[in-house]
C-alpha cells in the first residue's frame, strides 16, 4: 500500500473526481484537499472544518458536511447551503454523506460533539430532495458513518459507528427507505466507518480502530481484510481510470504523530462502483 500524502490530522470524506483526482478533508485542521492525477496535492477549499463526507454536484462544486450541507464553488468557494444544522431539532451536525441515481444527498445528523465529550446520543438519516426539501427517513444512529447504494439502487447501506455495525435499507422508488436490519457487525471493538460499494455488490467498510479496511459479501458475511499501514482508518474510495485504484485515509490516532493521517493507495481486484453526481438545486 502506497502512501501519497500525510500530515493531517484527521482525514475523511475522500471522492474520486475522474476529471481532476481525489479530493479529501482534513476535519481537525481544516480544509478540502486535492491529490490530483499526477499525485500532487493542493489546497482545494481553505480552512471549513468537521467536514466528513464529500460529493461532486452536477453544477460543478463539492457537497459538504459538517456544521451544515452546503455546495462550495470550486472556481469561486462560493457557498450555498443546502440544510441548515437548525433545521433539525437537537443536532449539532452532519457527518458522512452519499448520493443516489437521481441525484438526491443522504446524509446523517449527529445529536451529540463527537470530540466534545458529550454523552452520545442517537441522531439519524436524511434525504434531502432536488428540490432542497428534507425528510427525515430513520433514528436510533449512534453514530452516523458510511453510507453507499448498492449498484441497483434498491439497497443502502448505512455504518452506525457506535453500535457497531452496518444497516441496510431497502429504498423506494420515492427515495424513502424502509425499517433497516442487520447487514454486518463488528466484532467488539470494532469501529465501522466509511462505506464504499464495489461492482460485484462487495460491501468495504474503513474499521477506526482495526488498521484495516473490512471486505463483506453481498450477504453480509466476511470476505477478506485489507490492511492497512496505520490503526485510525477513517473511509476509503474507489478511484482511478477502471476504479480498481483503492485509496484509503486515515487518522491520527493511534500513530507515530498527532499529525500523522495519511492517504494511501493500492490496487484491488474488483472495480467499485461510480458514484453519481449531487443535483440538489442550487
Amino acid at each position: 500500500m502506497q502512501q501519497l500524502a500525510t500530515g493531517y490530522g484527521l482525514i475523511e470524506g475522500p471522492v474520486w473526481d475522474p476529471s481532476r483526482g481525489l479530493y479529501f478533508s482534513d476535519v481537525i485542521n481544516g480544509g478540502v484537499f486535492l491529490l490530483d492525477r499526477a499525485d500532487q496535492v493542493s489546497v482545494a477549499v481553505p480552512r471549513r472544518r468537521g467536514i466528513g463526507g464529500m460529493a461532486l454536484h452536477a453544477a460543478g462544486g463539492l457537497v459538504v458536511g459538517g456544521r451544515d450541507i452546503a455546495v462550495v464553488g470550486r472556481a469561486d468557494g462560493a457557498t450555498h447551503q443546502l440544510l441548515a444544522q437548525d433545521a433539525i431539532p437537537g443536532a449539532t451536525g452532519f457527518n458522512d454523506l452519499t448520493t443516489d441515481q437521481a441525484g438526491r444527498v443522504y446524509v446523517g445528523s449527529l445529536a451529540f460533539r463527537v470530540f466534545g465529550g458529550d454523552p452520545p446520543k442517537p441522531g439519524h438519516l436524511h434525504v434531502i430532495d432536488l428540490d432542497r426539501s428534507m425528510r427525515t427517513l430513520s433514528d436510533g444512529v449512534m453514530l452516523t458513518n458510511g453510507l453507499g447504494f448498492s449498484a441497483d439502487g434498491k439497497l443502502l447501506y448505512h455504518c452506525d459507528a457506535r453500535s457497531g455495525l452496518v444497516r441496510v435499507y431497502d429504498v423506494k422508488a420515492d427515495g424513502s427507505v424502509g425499517p433497516w436490519r442487520t447487514f454486518a457487525t463488528f466484532a467488539a471493538g470494532g469501529v465501522p466507518d466509511g462505506l464504499k460499494v464495489a461492482s460485484d455488490g462487495s460491501v468495504w467498510v474503513a474499521d477506526a480502530h482495526g488498521g484495516r479496511v473490512v471486505v463483506f459479501n453481498p450477504d453480509g458475511s466476511h470476505r477478506r481484510d485489507v490492511p492497512v499501514p496505520l490503526p485510525m482508518v477513517t473511509s476509503l474510495c474507489f478511484g482511478g481510470d477502471d476504479l480498481r485504484d483503492l485509496y484509503v485515509v486515515t487518522g491520527s490516532r493511534g500513530g507515530p504523530s498527532e499529525n500523522c493521517g495519511s492517504v494511501f493507495r493500492t490496487r484491488v481486484d474488483v472495480a467499485g462502483l461510480p458514484l453519481h453526481p449531487a443535483r440538489v438545486a442550487v
